[in-house]
């Protein structure tokens, strides 16, 4: 079954519980895009609180515990016996972080809304504004769904497997750096922008198109593959994608924003 759903199966799904999880860096604040407009029935997921803990030496996203988590998912109405699908504004940035954490949390039936938002308005389908109210959900949230990766497999994982930098490739390269304090690459990745897994409407490429672009990269039956990026959040995308063209990866949660927080930890450019 794909991870992806457009806009008319949407429309058209009964029962399903839908996240609205649009964040920006930099804001303005997702919430004010969910109230200026949102999918019927959708509840506002938001980015920092729901699918990540504080930052810290963790990265900037870091991952949450079980409790922390079940406890946000079932304040948004998730049970797990019902479908969640999750949208954000049109590439599934930060709508694929929503369905990578349910799905490691061990919700059996997580969708993305290919297109998001956009691809939602896109085929005339009605909006609403203002907020939106729940009943609680009964999400159970088991841990260990979808593989992962700490720093130092992270590493491994770029010498006798594939390891994708999800990030722009000028920040793969180091060249620039807007966030982190440290530019540069995990030594051994392989630069894979996101940006290349959705056409210009930030809908997703046919799985054969994206199967051809991991093989690509190295991404071939028998070898392990992985992904990072800046806080765990694009490289979820990467993750999703991945999915879509039928190959599996872990996840480095930390990611770029935790790899550099030790010092000792080398550094590649170029």
């Amino acid at each position: 079954m794909s991870p992806l759903i457009t806009a008319s199966d949407l429309a058209g799904l009964a029962g399903a519980t839908v996240l609205d999880v649009r964040w920006k860096l930099g804001g303005p604040p997702g919430i004010d895009s969910y109230r200026e407009g949102h999918i019927p029935g959708a509840v506002f997921c938001d980015l920092d609180t729901d699918l990540a803990a504080p930052a810290g030496a963790g990265g900037r996203h870091p991952l949450p515990a079980a409790e922390p988590f079940q406890e946000a998912m079932r304040r948004l109405g998730v049970s797990g016996s019902r479908t969640v699908v999750v949208y954000d504004e049109a590439d599934s940035t930060i709508a694929a972080r929503a369905w990578w954490m349910l799905r490691h949390f061990g919700h059996p039936d997580v969708r993305v809304l290919d297109g998001g938002l956009r691809a939602w308005t896109a085929e005339g389908l009605p909006v609403d504004k203002g907020g939106q109210t729940t009943s609680p959900g009964d999400f159970t949230a088991r841990p260990g769904g979808m593989p992962v990766l700490d720093a130092a497999q992270a590493l491994e994982l770029a010498s006798d497997g594939v390891l994708m930098d999800a990030r722009a490739a000028e920040r793969y390269r180091g060249e620039v750096e807007p966030i982190d304090p440290v530019a540069g690459h995990i030594p051994g990745a392989v630069s894979a922008p996101t940006s290349d897994n959705v056409d210009p409407a930030g809908r997703f490429h046919l799985p054969d198109f994206l199967r051809e672009r991991f093989n690509t990269l190295g991404a071939v039956p028998g070898v392990r593959v992985g992904a990072y990026c800046g806080s765990g959040v694009t490289a979820a995308h990467e993750v999703l994608a991945l999915e879509v063209a039928g190959i599996p990866a872990a996840l480095y949660v930390g990611s770029w924003s935790n790899w550099v927080t030790d010092p000792s930890r080398p550094v590649a450019t170029g």
